[in-house]
């Protein structure tokens, strides 16, 4: 069992990776779950539905805004002081931020990105990261990322930088954290069917007046798979960084997009 016995920070549940990072840490055998997003209610149904797995898995809800670093803080000593421990955290908060060409780039609206998926991320990492330093087992960070980062979409331009930087500074990140034993890696997604992305392709089914499933074939053609993962299979990939599968993986970047982008050396 990937997680066994593990008690494993999640951060951005909601309904689509989010929540499935939470259920398969369950399924997987964590000992505690600690669910974090800026929306209560979100963490009291993904709480609900790991009690319906019937795991005896415990959770802990703390709602929190990683752009906040008293947030960030709040969140880490909760998690030390109900479990204490943190062996491993998945940072899947983010905000898209809002999209258009370059002449409605919006500034101020990309440092309100940047401060979600860039310094929110990097300020829970930190905060985690100064718990796992001191444990005998140390512990292991992952950043869910995007492939918009290597398949730049210029109307996307903002989040995609917020990203960009984030798979820079992990890098960096891995290297100063691993003379401490605490692993860093990343896993950049492409196109994940779920809850998000079938209401995206829903709308724009409904504004082209079409099927929703000649929409989804439309992205599915790029994908030599064959077809979209879903929330629930990218969730492994996720895990698998943070697992002791991966003992020996640090500074690692995962492509998990179907074979959507596949890098050449």
């Amino acid at each position: 069992m990937l997680m066994k016995d593990k008690v494993v920070i999640i951060s951005g549940i909601g309904p689509g990776l989010g929540v499935e990072l939470a259920l398969l840490a369950a399924r997987e055998g964590a000992e505690a779950v600690v669910l974090a997003a800026r929306t209560a209610s979100k963490l009291s149904d993904a709480a609900a539905q790991i009690a319906g797995l019937g795991l005896g898995t415990r959770t802990l809800e703390v709602p929190t805004d990683i752009a906040k670093p008293e947030d960030c803080r709040n969140l880490i000593e909760k998690s030390v002081a109900a479990f204490g421990r943190i062996d491993a955290l998945v940072n899947s908060a983010y905000i898209p931020g809002k999209f258009g060409s370059w002449e409605k780039w919006d500034f101020d609206d990309w440092r309100k990105t940047l401060d979600v998926n860039l310094f929110g991320s990097l300020t829970l990492s930190r905060e985690a990261a100064k718990v796992m330093k001191d444990q005998p087992a140390r512990g292991a960070i992952v950043m869910v990322n995007s492939m918009v980062t290597k398949q730049v979409i210029s109307a996307q331009a903002g989040y995609a930088t917020s990203k960009g930087a984030l798979a820079t500074a992990t890098t960096a990140m891995a290297q100063e954290l691993a003379p401490l034993g605490i692993r860093v890696n990343s896993c950049f997604m492409g196109w994940m069917w779920g809850a998000n992305v079938k209401g995206f392709v829903e709308g724009m089914a409904a504004k082209s007046g079409v099927d929703p499933s000649v929409v989804k074939k439309g992205f599915e053609k790029n994908i030599p798979l064959g077809e979209m993962p879903t929330d629930k299979e990218c969730a492994k990939g996720c895990l698998f960084l943070v697992s002791d599968y991966a003992k020996v993986i640090t500074g690692a970047s995962l492509d998990i997009n179907g074979g959507e982008y596949m890098p050449v050396g």
